[in-house]
């Protein structure tokens, strides 16, 4: 009873940790105070900043990582396999992937709502299944090209939803689209990390946890440095800053100073992203990969549910039908109709009849297939 008590208790700090993740960074968003210099109160907009918080959260992997390490070491039997020596640099392009497609994301966070933007980042396998096919030469199955199909059809009913309950948000509609397209355009660049990492990291059998950590630490020395020439650069009406710059970390400090609970925010987003990484990766390990990619599924519920609970959005049956659609395209994609469909035939057999090697084969390629769910 305990190892089970262990793995729901695993299941939820997942899914609690990854529905808070994306509820304390638009949470951030919605807060306005003044500025630096007297400047009147205007809506906290600072994306890159919260990038960058998102990647310290990332790098505090590394800790947890090298936690574990001394932890193991202290047992009689280790049970932690010794790293491999590796080049670091190796993380450096995946890195600048997840560091561009992360700051898309914040800033169309910005533009649309919290619940479509954790859907339209289902879209992530289509682009994921292309690439696969394109450069690591992977055969995609039929039930694989068939959740592709459902997942397009998802995001045009999400895309849908969203034009119609626009009238209903404090965003234009065409910040709302535009926020839609960016999300969808930032699942294209998490898709190439996706394939960078796989082609050339996963040979190498670095620990999760530190391959995460080592990614956040690159995303966050660049991204903090390059916050330096964003405060010079002009970005006009695209920028939320007085100075109309764009990006001004002074400002987003002189703001947190004016109030306080901005700075819970952001130390919620990144908190949450530490331990989502570290439940999702016991998930996978302790349960399965199957499980991991439907518990990613359900906080797209759990932040829209408070989305409507808070008055952030209103309900748009829409919004409903497109989760859906998204949830089956991804179970398609994943392989998670294929144990449904053994248990089924096996029910159907005589009793005493065994299930053949194919069946069982399918079972296990259910149960190990890739999770292409984001950070």
């Amino acid at each position: 009873m305990a190892w089970i008590r262990y793995q729901l208790g695993l299941a939820a700090l997942m899914l609690l940790t990854g529905s808070i993740n994306t509820l304390a960074a638009k949470w951030a968003d919605t807060f306005s105070a003044a500025g630096c210099g007297g400047t009147e109160e205007h809506d906290f907009e600072h994306p890159f900043l919260q990038a960058v918080g998102m990647f310290l959260g990332e790098f505090s992997c590394l800790g947890v990582f090298y936690l574990l390490v001394w932890r193991d070491r202290r047992r009689p039997e280790p049970t932690m396999a010794p790293s491999q020596p590796f080049n670091p640099l190796l993380f450096l392009p995946p890195a600048l992937c997840d560091m561009t497609g992360t700051s898309i994301m914040y800033v169309a966070l910005n533009m649309t709502s919290a619940s479509s933007f954790q859907m339209l980042r289902g879209s992530v396998i289509i682009f994921t299944g292309l690439l696969s096919v394109a450069f690591l030469g992977r055969k995609l199955e039929l039930s694989q090209w068939l959740g592709i199909l459902i997942t397009i059809v998802g995001l045009v009913v999400v895309g849908l939803a969203d034009l119609h309950s626009s009238h209903d948000q404090k965003h234009k509609l065409s910040e709302v689209i535009t926020g839609d397209l960016l999300i969808i355009m930032a699942q294209v660049i998490v898709a190439i990390q996706m394939v960078l990492e796989e082609k050339f990291i996963y040979k190498h059998d670095v620990h999760p946890l530190r391959a995460v950590g080592t990614e956040g630490f690159f995303g966050f020395v660049i991204l903090a440095l390059l916050l330096v020439p964003m405060y010079y650069i002009p970005a006009g009406s695209f920028s939320g800053n007085p100075r109309r710059t764009l990006e001004d970390a002074l400002d987003a400090f002189c703001q947190l100073g004016h109030r306080p609970l901005i700075a819970v925010a952001l130390l919620g987003n990144i908190s949450s992203i530490a331990f989502f990484n570290f439940a999702g990766i016991s998930v996978t390990k302790e349960i399965s990969a199957t499980t991991r990619m439907v518990l990613d599924s359900l906080r797209t519920v759990v932040v829209w549910a408070v989305s409507l609970a808070v008055g952030w959005e209103t309900f748009h049956g829409l919004e409903i039908l497109g989760f859906l659609v998204l949830l089956a395209g991804a179970a398609f994609y994943n392989g998670l109709h294929r144990p449904l469909l053994a248990r089924l035939r096996q029910r159907g057999r005589p009793p005493g009849q065994a299930a053949g090697a194919p069946e069982r084969e399918a079972l296990l390629r259910g149960e190990s297939s890739p999770v292409n769910g984001e950070r």
